[in-house]
Formats: structure tokens, sequence, C-alpha cells
């Protein structure tokens, strides 16, 4: 039997760095078949649109033959905060209704790092609010969904696992596991299976001291910090796409690769390099 794989390919919309339409039409052009866009501040905050606007924005990205994949709702601190906790929930809610009026049911975020040790003070702060807003998620057929990369894979199963629901849910973007955790985003999938709802489609390695010559062409001094990481175009990182991407089918994973791209100066060509990488490895049959 021979099978394809059946992955929707998005970008990030702000990966662009241009005006919306303007991103909007080069995302079509370039073969996207989803967006996703930060809804956190400025004009696409939820304070800011208005229902007239909502429609609008919905409408711009239909006539281009497009949906929304996910919004990105990452409030930049995390919920290791009590006292910040009730505002950042409440703004965090509002995000996820934005999305439903979009017609999208996730909503990605950074949690902030979940710790180790489950009976840490912060960890049940951080569960505590997870909770709360899986339970507002469950009850609107939704998702948040906590990017991968800042703990490992197994910390962060069992921290879900503990909430009982699938409100608050994973974005699974492998190079983070690649680039900070040293993690193996194949085995990653497997972990995460029951909770996978959308992924970030990057890539990128994770340097050690021994590299940082070899990256930029000079002689440093020795680092004695942790490691560092730099992210690279698809296909010249450290994650294995077609293992992951098998690895994705085999969990009957079928939503979007989203296409992140936070660095370099010619995004446009990035993202259309990432298209036709992505589009390469899922047209490729598999027995």
């Amino acid at each position: 039997d021979f099978d394809m794989y059946q992955f929707p390919i998005g970008v990030m919309l702000d990966s662009f760095r241009l005006e919306t339409r303007e991103a909007v039409r080069i995302a079509a052009q370039v073969g996207a078949k989803g967006l996703q866009m930060y809804a956190t501040a400025g004009e696409y905050a939820p304070e800011s649109l208005t229902p007239a606007k909502r429609k609008e924005l919905l409408d711009i990205v239909k006539s281009n033959g497009l949906v929304f994949s996910a919004l990105c709702g990452d409030l930049g601190q995390g919920f290791g905060n009590r006292e910040k906790n009730t505002g950042l929930i409440e703004k965090s809610k509002r995000i996820l209704e934005l999305a439903k009026d979009l017609e999208t049911d996730v909503v990605t975020t950074h949690i902030g790092v979940i710790p180790g040790d489950s009976s840490h003070e912060r960890y049940k702060i951080m569960q505590e609010a997870c909770f709360e807003l899986s339970r507002y998620a469950d009850r609107l057929h939704a998702h948040f969904a906590i990017e991968t990369g800042s703990e490992t894979a197994e910390t962060l199963k069992g921290f879900l696992d503990a909430l009982h629901s699938r409100g608050v849910a994973v974005n699974y973007d492998p190079a983070n596991l690649v680039m900070v955790t040293g993690d193996d985003p194949v085995k990653g999938v497997y972990t995460l299976r029951d909770y996978i709802v959308h992924t970030h489609a990057k890539d990128g390695r994770r340097l050690f001291e021994k590299d940082l010559e070899v990256v930029y062409g000079v002689v440093v001094e020795p680092v004695k910090t942790d490691p560092s990481f730099i992210e690279l175009p698809l296909g010249e990182g450290d994650v294995p796409f077609d293992a992951y991407l098998a690895a994705l089918d085999d969990i009957g994973y079928s939503g979007f690769l989203t296409i992140e791209r936070e660095v370099g100066n010619e995004p446009v060509a990035d993202i259309r390099h990432a298209v036709i990488f992505l589009e390469d490895k899922i047209n490729r049959r598999t027995v």
C-alpha cells in the first residue's frame, strides 16, 4: 500500500515582516494553506479588534484561499507568578475567543519553564493557571497549545497528564527541543502523542564550545556558559525531518506544519524554501 502524508503547510505571518495584507498575499503565493499570527498586542489584540474588524481580517485571509492554523497568544511572562496570573489568564481567554471568531481552535503559548520537580511551588502555580485555562478551552472546544522546548517532552507530558484535559495541549516545535533541551524530537512525538494539536516547522542546532569556531568562521575564546543555539533554514539543522514527519504520521497527526522563521535577512526567500522543502517531504510517497 502506498500512502501520502497529509499535512497542510502554514506560515507564521509575522515571519514575513510585512504589512498584513501583503504578507497574506505572499503566504498564498508561496503555497501555504494556513496562517498563524500574533494576537497579543497592537491592532490584532482582542481588545483592538471589533466584531467588524474581526470579520474584515477573516475575509482578507479567506479571499486569498487561506485559513488560520492558530493564533499566537504568548504573553511573554508565562504563568509562574500567582499575582500576575489573574490578568494573564483573562487576557488568554479573550485571545481564545478571538481565535474562535477567526475560525481556528488553537492558541499557542509559552507558560514558562516547568520545573522538573512537581512539588516545586512554581509547578503548582502553573498547574492552577493551566487547570483554569484548560477548562475554559474545553468549553469552547479549543486548545491552548504549549510550545515545546522549555523543558523535556517527558516533563511536559507529566504536567499535562495531571490536568486530565486536552484544553491545554501541545504546539510541537522540534527545533526548540533540539536547540534548547537537547531532546530527541522524534521520540518526543510519541511521548506527547495525545496532546499535539499544532506544530512549528523550524530547524536549528545546539552550539557547544567546539562548534562556535566553525559556525562563525573565527577563533573565539572558550565559552564557559551553558550551550547556546542557532536557528537555521529547514534541512540545514539537526531536526531529522524524514523521521520526524514519519512519527507525526504514525501517531495520526494530520494538522498544520506552520513555518516559523525568527532570524535571517531574507524571510520571504527562506519561507519559500521551507514550503518547497516540506512539500518535497510530504509528496514523497512512503510504503
